[in-house]
């Protein structure tokens, strides 16, 4: 309660010093405040109502000694008591450590798994999966690289998603996605196992990763799609190698070799940053690797039955039987399954430790 009174005097403190004229000739204070107050606002409201619901179980209280007013106000004090143990568990997750990344931007990767031709054609699907949430969210999509199939499949595809809120959304989807159904090349009718594995990174600057430039070897080369796709005449394309691990980046969609190395620049230090944050996370515990959210990309966490139009979650042990709507882009229910899933696990983690 120490802790909810404080965020509620700072809250005032800020809604204070954007009231007044002077803040607004400093536009970063400005950026910063407005930051700060849409942070704190869903914790701070949670806890006002607490304590006017607080307020309301006492004055029922006061209330059931009057013969009158006993009826009503028993009926006053349950509801109040009710709403109170509901507060109580939303302002603990309000008060969970906030993931630092969660305003940012997404670099997501899909490449073509276990089934050949099939599995390449379910990583496009992905890709249209992911775009059309996206568009529903009001998210920009721009895709980095893409080397495609003569048959409209993806062996591998890089995007960036932009937008409010985009990793807070996305960070659960990394892992092996599995595919259940007849290919469109199957000609016995028999349903084939693919997968395709997807990784998610939030979008990093320089602020947050530094990389050394002796460290990274750049290549240049002419950008190439299937059908004559994204075809270049000059060698627009980068290739970025970043020597000290062996991490390769492409990108090919930009006009100028320029626009290219910006993009493979930032697409590089976001996987290395990725891949820091993980070895500190193991480190610290290898029990994180089987909780959600860990994106490891080497678990399956996902299958997508399409003859019976069931996907499932492994990690969550989730099923839905509305594919199609799912492939579409409608994923909310999905997610908000595994943000659920992550905050319980986060609570229970901290009960343990305090």
């Amino acid at each position: 309660m120490e802790k909810l009174r404080a965020l509620d005097l700072h809250y005032a403190d800020v809604e204070a010093r954007l009231s007044a004229p002077e803040t607004y000739e400093d536009p970063a204070l400005v950026a910063r405040l407005n930051k700060e107050q849409r942070e704190l606002e869903p914790v701070v409201m949670a806890y006002r109502t607490y304590q006017r619901r607080r307020q309301d179980l006492e004055d029922a209280e006061a209330l059931m000694g009057d013969p009158d007013m006993k009826e009503l106000a028993q009926e006053e004090y349950q509801q109040a008591r009710e709403e109170l143990a509901r507060l109580e568990e939303e302002i603990k997750v309000l008060l969970l450590p906030r993931d630092p990344n969660d305003d940012k931007n997404v670099i997501v990767e899909i490449r073509a798994g276990v089934g050949g031709e099939e599995a390449a054609l379910f990583a496009h699907s992905l890709f249209r999966m992911y775009s059309m949430y996206a568009d529903a969210r009001r998210w920009r999509v721009e895709v980095d690289s893409v080397n495609e199939t003569e048959l409209g499949g993806v062996k591998e595809i890089c995007f960036t998603i932009e937008g409010d809120g985009a990793w807070s959304r996305l960070k659960f989807e990394s892992g092996v996605h599995r595919v259940q159904r007849v290919p469109e090349t199957e000609s016995g009718g028999r349903i084939h196992t693919s997968t395709a594995t997807v990784a998610v990174l939030p979008e990093v600057d320089e602020v947050d990763f530094e990389l050394n430039p002796a460290d990274i070897e750049m290549q240049v080369f002419r950008s190439s799609g299937a059908g004559g796709q994204h075809i270049n005449k000059t060698s627009s394309a980068v290739r970025l190698i970043h020597k000290p691990t062996g991490t390769v980046v492409e990108c090919q969609q930009e006009r100028s070799q320029f626009q290219n190395r910006d993009r493979a620049m930032q697409i590089l230090r976001s996987r290395l940053y990725e891949e820091k944050v993980r070895e500190q996370e193991e480190a610290v515990t290898a029990e994180r690797r089987s909780q959600v959210g860990t994106g490891m990309r080497n678990e399956r966490i996902r299958t997508y039955n399409f003859p019976q139009g069931r996907l499932t979650d492994h990690r969550i042990g989730l099923t839905l039987y509305r594919l199609e709507s799912v492939m579409d882009g409608d994923l909310d229910e999905i997610i908000d399954a595994l943000v659920t899933a992550d905050q319980a696990e986060r609570l229970r983690a901290r009960e343990q430790d305090g």
